[in-house]
């Protein structure tokens, strides 16, 4: 049984540790405040960019003859990259990725493809090296407050090994961020673009935004003006006009697209990230506070009993006299 010495030691043991929990806890919220405000930044223009795209390849009259918009004969070969973190203590934030990439595996490997991986993070990167997972690409130290230049690093290594034929295919898995306590998997496909969602059945038709609004611009890229036809048949490009032409914007959009993406599931992953672990170390300051109620309630009962046993020894002695 526990002394009352040993009991005071593990509350103060436990106290320190609630004021760890606790300090994480507001330095996760303040780096959350920040990675909402980048991802509510970031998020206009990678739908633009998506949107963009979109209306390219639909006005293009074939599809440029770069490696990104070629799809392979055969997707024998995926690449799945996983989004985690370089920290734990972030609750299921990183298992829960690692648990989807490698579920997904294991069906892309039942139907006889192989799977290679490629990695943000530490946590990812060293679960399946422990797994015994070869990881083509590992990419960590940034996940705190990921750059531009490290989505472009990620999607140059995907990009080479498409062009390469590497890889027929390519995929993301990345926590989603919905707000502080709700974070959600995400898999989206990379490459070929042909399958990427900007083409995808789940991509929302655009509304007739266009129909009485000739007067767009994207940053230099294209201009656009309502031409006079009015050809239902024809109605994306009866709206637009490229300069240059299409297939050659297309040349220049497809790699961005591919940056942007990963770009966004960085923030999307870093917001989620702080998200978490500030939800766990509030959890875990909580749980603190409740075993410092019982240690102490504890304590009070050795206590007592204690001095119970004290006083009928001094009573057994008042008898024997």
């Amino acid at each position: 049984m526990a002394t009352q010495k040993d009991i005071k030691s593990r509350i103060g043991s436990v106290k320190n540790i609630a004021k760890i929990t606790r300090a994480m806890e507001m330095v996760a919220a303040a780096r959350l405040r920040r990675a909402e405000q980048r991802i509510e930044a970031l998020r206009p223009y990678a739908d633009a960019i998506r949107r963009m795209t979109r209306r390219v390849v639909e006005a293009a009259d074939q599809m440029p003859s770069i490696p990104l918009l070629q799809e392979h004969d055969s997707e024998d070969h995926v690449a799945l990259l996983l989004v985690t973190g370089d920290r734990g203590l972030a609750g299921s934030f990183n298992s829960q990725i690692i648990r989807a990439g490698t579920r997904r595996a294991r069906e892309l490997r039942g139907e006889g493809k192989d799977v290679s991986w490629f990695v943000s993070g530490r946590r990812g990167s060293s679960s399946l090296s422990f797994r015994g997972e070869e990881v083509i690409g590992a990419y960590t130290g940034f996940t705190d407050r990921p750059a531009y230049a490290d989505a472009r690093d990620i999607a140059e290594g995907l990009v080479t090994a498409y062009g390469d034929e590497k890889i027929d295919r390519a995929e993301i898995f990345y926590n989603g961020y919905l707000s502080a306590m709700s974070q959600v998997v995400r898999h989206e496909v990379l490459l070929p673009l042909q399958q990427a969602e900007l083409l995808g059945e789940g991509e929302e038709a655009e509304s007739g935004e266009d129909e009485d609004d000739g007067e767009h611009e994207d940053d230099g890229e294209h201009r656009s003006r309502e031409a006079g036809d009015g050809d239902a048949a024809d109605h994306s490009r009866s709206l637009w006009i490229y300069e240059p032409g299409p297939e050659e914007i297309l040349e220049r959009l497809a790699p961005d697209y591919v940056e942007i993406s990963i770009y966004r599931a960085l923030l999307e992953s870093t917001a989620s990230e702080h998200g978490a672990r500030m939800t766990a170390m509030r959890s875990a300051s909580d749980n603190a506070s409740d075993l410092i109620d019982d240690l102490t309630l504890e304590a009070n009962r050795q206590r007592q009993a204690e001095i119970t046993q004290e006083l009928m020894e001094v009573v057994a002695g008042a008898e024997g006299l």
